[in-house]
């Protein structure tokens, strides 16, 4: 899919793509492409002489190929973008960026919120967008922006998880649900921390490219302000994330001790009547108690008496509460 952008009276407004003709008559100062085919690649190229980064390439990590100058001057990026689904967990997805003849080239494999916000506010704020430079900023800003969003989620989701923790019965299966439900926060609090990185970077790149003018460099300073805001909430969060890792585990042994507890007491208890049987049992000729005609009720009564003993012994020290 082709979404082309051209500025009129300082607002980025869509227009329709439906054959090579209709990119051919635009003027954008935005090309945006999601998930192209070969045709639209072909395109690109042929009208606009860009070549588009293949899959591989958007995924390359090493600093040397996420920010680049092409040899025909084009200017390449690759930046992280969050991306969350309710359906599923959230995940990163690297945008590659072309900024070629005052115009600015996008290419990625899903349709991202963050593209879809500054498309929208675009729209309603005439006037917030001069050129292509300015659609990257306000894409870098908007990207601050949703990480925040997301933060928040992590600290109602965290809060939720806390009330459940710390309630006065936590059960194995309390745990179970509090213990995933860290484990699915910690991963997208790493995440947001590692997209917020990869923007610094490329935002870092623009302003030492001598790129930007001076409106321009003052909000990517902002942008930078942002994102070191953001790190020490996500420090914060993985503090969080740890005590209640901690205080999960902590109550799941609990309940296990408990449980060891219960065993505990039930064999010291059993210990008593099993040393009064096994003398009974014991093949000699001569018992004085052999004869006797109340001798195995007497053998079987001590047993019960001995077992009855220690439990009495056990609740009367507070041995037996569970809690």
């Amino acid at each position: 899919m082709i979404n082309v952008f051209v500025l009129q009276n300082g607002r980025l407004n869509q227009v329709p793509i439906a054959s090579r003709a209709d990119l051919e008559n635009a003027t954008p100062v935005w090309v945006d492409l999601t998930d192209p085919d070969e045709d639209e690649r072909a395109w690109v190229k042929t009208i606009y002489g860009v070549t588009l980064p293949g899959e591989d390439e958007v995924s390359d990590i090493e600093a040397s190929a996420r920010y680049y100058e092409a040899e025909n001057g084009d200017l390449h990026l690759r930046t992280d973008f969050l991306l969350e689904e309710d359906d599923g967990p959230s995940r990163v997805v690297t945008v590659a960026f072309i900024l070629s003849g005052k115009m600015l080239f996008s290419v990625h494999n899903d349709d991202l919120p963050v593209f879809r916000l500054v498309r929208m506010r675009a729209r309603s704020r005439p006037g917030s967008i001069a050129d292509y430079m300015d659609v990257l900023l306000d894409l870098y800003a908007t990207d601050a922006e949703y990480s925040a969003d997301a933060l928040e989620g992590i600290y109602e989701s965290l809060e939720e998880v806390s009330a459940r923790v710390l309630q006065k019965e936590f059960t194995d299966q309390d745990a179970a649900a509090a213990l995933n439900a860290i484990a699915h926060e910690e991963d997208l609090n790493g995440r947001i921390r590692r997209n917020m990185m990869d923007t610094r970077r490329a935002v870092s790149f623009l302003m030492r490219g001598r790129l930007l003018n001076s409106e321009q460099f003052d909000e990517a300073r902002q942008i930078l302000r942002d994102i070191e805001s953001l790190d020490g909430h996500t420090s914060f969060l993985f503090d969080k994330v740890n005590f209640l890792m901690d205080a999960t585990v902590g109550f799941i042994n609990i309940n296990q001790n408990k449980i060891i507890k219960i065993f505990s007491v039930a064999s010291a208890a059993v210990l008593p009547p099993t040393l009064i049987a096994s003398i009974y049992g014991m093949n000699f000729q001569k018992f004085p108690e052999l004869n006797w005609a109340y001798g195995y009720p007497f053998a079987l009564g001590l047993m019960v008496a001995s077992a009855i003993f220690p439990l009495w012994y056990f609740r009367k020290r507070g041995w037996l509460k569970l809690a």
